[in-house]
């Protein structure tokens, strides 16, 4: 039987430059990627869209399975990828500050993060991939426990709020920095003080502070570490 897909897990608080290494690291080893942060938002997007509060344990349980969410390469994009919310292309629909936010507090709700954690498995572990990168905040600790490789990404929350606001000053957003860094802190004590997987590092993840390193060096200190355990499996 062929061994399952290598399972590489890159969680972090928003901001530390995850979701854009874990793109860059799975183009670089050819492996699979799974942004289970779009997963969140686009389930925030779609409790939106219904009117479910995101607290409604009772209708966002009947919402779950009603959702369709999957990625698709996005054209010319070089590894980037659409988010697609049924047939809708909501990429760029999730990625607003009210999704962000909303986001959080749906995947604090044990019900969205129980109903969630098949669909993250069967996107890592399709037949036939080599491996898979995922991004989020638990994969490491209740995703994949057992992931092959682990990493942390951080960096200071001032640090972290200069990315989000240059980003969202190149899309318009009229937000100003100190909004930025107030969301960030209250995002950062959401979901470390949630009460189900709660955002912290696996005790076995290797911990990479992004501040003041260029990304192409986080990406290449990654995929040193993928390629040396990948030798050892092989091995």
């Amino acid at each position: 039987m062929a061994p399952r897909p290598f399972i590489v897990a890159i969680d972090g608080p928003a901001g530390a430059g995850k979701s854009t290494a874990s793109r860059l690291v799975a183009a670089r080893l050819g492996f699979a990627m799974v942004d289970t942060g779009a997963i969140y938002r686009a389930v925030a997007l779609a409790a939106t869209r219904a009117r479910v509060a995101l607290d409604d344990d009772a209708h966002l349980a009947e919402l779950l399975p009603t959702m369709e969410i999957r990625f698709a390469p996005a054209p010319g994009s070089g590894g980037g990828q659409r988010v697609l919310l049924g047939a809708d292309d909501v990429s760029q629909e999730i990625r607003t500050p009210a999704m962000s936010l909303g986001a959080s507090k749906v995947s604090a709700r044990p019900v969205v993060r129980a109903g969630l954690l098949d669909l993250q498995r069967r996107l890592a572990l399709v037949p036939g991939n080599a491996g898979a990168v995922l991004e989020g905040r638990d994969i490491g600790t209740v995703v994949f426990p057992d992931a092959d490789a682990k990493f942390f990404l951080t960096a200071s929350p001032e640090e972290r709020a200069r990315r989000r606001h240059v980003e969202l000053r190149a899309k318009g957003d009229p937000s100003s920095f100190e909004e930025v860094l107030a969301d960030q802190l209250r995002r950062d004590r959401d979901d470390s003080e949630r009460a189900v997987a709660p955002l912290r590092p696996a005790s076995d993840a290797v911990v990479v502070d992004t501040c003041g390193i260029a990304l192409d060096a986080v990406v290449e200190r990654l995929v040193r570490e993928v390629n040396a355990r990948l030798g050892t499996r092989a091995g």
